[in-house]
């Protein structure tokens, strides 16, 4: 974990290239029920609630992801339980690698845009993206909330209840 610094305070970014690792998993200490963790299967799109019950595996929810939407996704889990600020979603969406140099360069290109009165121009996509993500996250038990001229932050809301199948469904 890298720390870089921000004019207004401290911020924790973690950089990362799309293709090394395909699964992700996130227990979250004491965020998460003992037991409970979310899988983000980088290559199908998929991020999974799961959970032990009577000792065994349970699939709570699970949300399928676009691979812009993941663009979005990845940076926000791998931020918690900090936020996730406007350059790095901006330069993972569009250069898709969190790297030092990659967000250095977006961080000044939105500096100047809002200089400019340009910044929600700017912001656009990465909202527009961000409004599809929400309520996915949201049927996992997760929420994204806009922190005013910074950026994003996830926050868990509940656990997700699993979805009971009907009786005549096998």
């Amino acid at each position: 974990m890298q720390r870089i610094n921000t004019e207004k305070e401290t911020t924790f970014v973690y950089y990362h290239k799309r293709d090394e690792e395909k699964t992700l998993h996130f227990s979250w200490e004491k965020a998460l029920p003992e037991g409970d963790t979310l899988v983000l299967n980088i290559t199908l799109g998929t991020l999974s609630y799961l959970s032990i019950e009577n000792k065994r595996p349970c699939l709570v929810a699970q949300q399928l992801f676009t691979d812009s939407e993941m663009s979005i996704v990845i940076p926000l889990l791998k931020a918690y339980p900090y936020y996730c600020p406007y350059e790095v979603l901006y330069t993972s969406f569009y250069d898709g690698d969190i790297t030092e140099e990659n967000v250095n360069r977006n961080r000044r290109r939105l500096q100047r845009a809002i200089a400019n009165g340009t910044g929600e121009v700017e912001l656009r996509s990465v909202r527009g993206i961000l409004s599809r993500v929400r309520p996915k996250l949201r049927a996992i038990g997760l929420d994204v909330v806009a922190i005013m001229e910074t950026g994003y932050i996830l926050l868990i809301k509940t656990k997700p209840k699993p979805k009971v199948l009907d009786k005549g469904v096998a």
